[in-house]
């Protein structure tokens, strides 16, 4: 269920819902070049299904084979103290790299303030580099970084959360107590800026999101990382929309509850194409949740989605699911789904109308279940 935040400072969050190995680089085109993928019009004449149609020239999930690295500066920081201090300074159009051997423990820190128009980096990728690491322990991190502005970009880093873990039975226990919001949650990047980048990072350990997109967060676009590990029970997101909008592109997603989810609150829709979803999963991967899970009489989630080009290998739970009636349309296509069409891997509930399914393929076999044009 969904429920609103009680207040900022208790750092509980805009979305709940409790419902108690190789990088694939370089992956060519399947049956076709890239420019084989067509406008949403005219995509029943794509012949190509699932994430491996990757025409974006990167590597699934980023690392070894990405190409937007940031050059290596001659001033770099290396401490906590080092990267507050350059974060504190910077202006828009700088660059704050963090050496890629540097291991920051920012425990006690958050909402370390990004300016707008800076670009927090390290090399993830460059010469197999893991990129820089920054991590907090405490619990109570919500969020580590603040957006401060628009066309903040945050590329090559490791950044590691403080709590990796479900805790089911815990967390089923203290909702029964309804004590659910007494162990603190913690959030990677945080904005309410348009024209946020991350790209190119390893997001984990985040028990509410990796990347939380609030009011005013429109235009950001989410691509070629890896997100895993951030899948607290009735929490636990990779991408979270409440009010925003994204392009999600070209992530390998593992361990999450859900791997993108959204409140469904007019002003939220989302695309997510040419993402990589593995087999480790404690709930459904792609989410909009409706007003039934707000309670505010309406039937609404979201103003649109387009989930395309996706591969979804966690067949043990459902890949997408829409808990209410878009205000404009849900377009579903073109995705590669091991689960068997029968299973229904793309769901709707407590509403009807405005989602289209269509031109997917089903199991490992590729099954064109669905193989009608485009309504």
């Amino acid at each position: 269920m969904l429920r609103q935040a009680r207040s900022a400072s208790r750092a509980t969050v805009t979305l709940t819902c409790f419902l108690a190995s190789a990088l694939i680089s370089g992956v060519g085109p399947v049956g076709g070049a890239p420019g084989d993928v067509t406008s949403p019009g005219t995509t029943q004449q794509d012949p190509t299904f699932g994430c491996e149609a990757n025409p974006t020239g990167d590597p699934i999930g980023g690392g070894p084979g990405y190409r937007r690295i940031v050059a290596t500066p001659a001033r770099q920081v290396e401490t906590a103290e080092q990267l507050l201090a350059a974060l504190a300074r910077a202006k828009a159009g700088a660059v704050v790299y963090v050496a890629e051997e540097a291991e920051i423990d920012l425990t006690g820190k958050q909402e370390i303030r990004i300016p707008g128009g800076v670009t927090l980096a390290s090399g993830r990728g460059r010469s197999r580099s893991k990129g820089a690491l920054l991590f907090s322990n405490e619990l109570k991190t919500c969020p580590l970084f603040l957006v401060g502005g628009e066309k903040v970009r945050v590329t090559g880093l490791r950044l590691r959360g403080p709590d990796p873990d479900r805790r089911t039975d815990q967390m089923r226990r203290l909702h029964r107590e309804g004590k659910y919001y007494s162990i603190p949650n913690s959030r990677g990047i945080q904005s309410s800026h348009p024209g946020l980048e991350v790209d190119n990072c390893e997001l984990s350990g985040w028990s509410h999101a990796a990347v939380f997109l609030r009011k005013g967060a429109s235009g950001a676009h989410i691509h070629h990382s890896f997100l895993h590990h951030n899948q607290r029970s009735g929490l636990g997101y990779g991408v979270c929309l409440d009010e925003s909008s994204a392009l999600i592109e070209a992530n390998r997603f593992d361990w999450c509850r859900h791997h993108i989810a959204a409140t469904g609150r007019p002003g939220t829709g989302y695309e997510a194409r040419y993402n990589l979803v593995l087999e480790n999963a404690n709930s459904h991967s792609f989410d909009m949740h409706g007003g039934r899970d707000r309670k505010d009489g309406t039937d609404i989630a979201g103003d649109w989605m387009k989930i395309h080009h996706n591969t979804f290998r966690a067949t043990g739970v459902a890949a997408v699911v829409i808990r209410g009636r878009p205000t404009g349309r849900a377009d579903i296509h073109h995705n590669w789904f091991y689960h068997a069409h029968d299973a229904k891997p793309v769901r709707q509930g407590n509403a009807t109308g405005n989602m289209h399914v269509y031109r997917n393929v089903y199991t490992k076999d590729r099954n064109p279940a669905d193989a009608s044009p485009a309504p």
